[in-house]
């Protein structure tokens, strides 16, 4: 009778502690969802400029951020992707109570003529709210094999070309004192594989100067968010460029069995809402190599060593 007792008060005590600790979450829970969409209403009729508009993750933001009632301005240098992406979104949301969705034609690696472009979408829009710098080409070689152009070539585009867009937009958001400019860059951003020199190193540059920027913005009330997603099925390795500069061609595995688009894209939207500074959107495995070049680098530098001779027997 007396154990009887005590389990009885045992179990009182557990569930005392349970309702206290539940309570406190399921109001936390609720008071962030409320936040939450708060924070997306906010976006309505923000002007959101996105690069890489024309296919693939550049796609699928245009879609998330225009039906959140964004007026959305698409980039890309295929003017006839870009036609059907604005039809898309006019067709799949038409009760969404937004402006139309701009088109803007324009080549990241052409730098010098970003800042006119930039003019053209203000003359229309009088001003951007929110800049993603998601355009960018990856790539598939070895070091010794990649001609210095390939490497050049994919700097001016994943790097150089993000940079030049961004500086041309920031006058515009300092004079504001608003703004927020995303950067989609990649885990190869933070963690390096074989045969991606170049691609992680436009990467790994695009994180460095995203921290950069953001100190250096923060009086101006602009933020900056920094997107390292691991793999996406899009288009992107078959695009890709090879040490001699040609396309790729072919669907890598790792990229067929990615993310898709549409939740990588939904993720970025939570992100820019929250205006959180950076977020890793990934599987385990990419988490578990982050861990190991930051804590284990020689264990990391060991795998990739590993990687790499199996690359090469290819």
């Amino acid at each position: 009778m007396l154990d009887g007792k005590k389990l009885y008060q045992s179990l009182s005590v557990f569930g005392s502690l349970s309702l206290a600790l539940t309570i406190p979450w399921i109001v936390f829970k609720v008071c962030r969802a409320v936040c939450l969409k708060r924070n997306y209403h906010a976006l309505m009729r923000k002007v959101v400029v996105i690069t890489g508009a024309s296919s693939g993750l550049g796609e699928a933001l245009a879609h998330e951020f225009y039906k959140q009632g964004c007026q959305v301005v698409l980039c890309a240098r295929r003017r006839q992707e870009l036609e059907r992406v604005r039809s898309d979104l006019l067709r799949t949301h038409p009760t969404v109570p937004t402006i139309p969705p701009i088109i803007q034609p324009l080549d990241l690696s052409d730098i010098n003529s970003l800042p006119s472009h930039v003019e053209k979408i203000l003359a229309i829009t009088g001003r951007i709210d929110i800049l993603i710098n998601n355009g960018g080409v990856s790539h598939r070689g070895s070091v010794i094999t990649t001609q210095p152009d390939v490497d050049i070539k994919i700097m001016l585009v994943n790097y150089f070309g993000a940079v030049a867009l961004t500086k041309a937009v920031l006058p515009n958001m300092i004079k504001n004192k608003s703004g927020q400019v995303v950067f989609v860059s990649s885990i190869q951003g933070l963690v390096a594989l074989p045969e991606r020199s170049a691609y992680c190193a436009s990467k790994h540059a695009l994180q460095a100067f995203s921290d950069s920027l953001r100190a250096e913005v923060a009086a101006h009330n602009i933020s900056v968010t920094i997107v390292s997603p691991g793999y996406i099925k899009t288009e992107l390795s078959r695009n890709a460029l090879t040490g001699s500069g040609t396309k790729h061609g072919e669907m890598d595995a790792t990229t067929e069995s990615g993310y898709l688009p549409e939740y990588v894209a939904s993720e970025i939207g939570r992100a820019v809402v929250q205006k959180k500074k950076e977020i890793v959107i990934c599987t385990f495995l990419p988490r578990i190599a982050i861990f190991l070049r930051k804590y284990l680098p020689s264990v990391y530098f060991s795998v990739m060593v590993k990687r790499a001779k199996k690359a090469q027997l290819k």
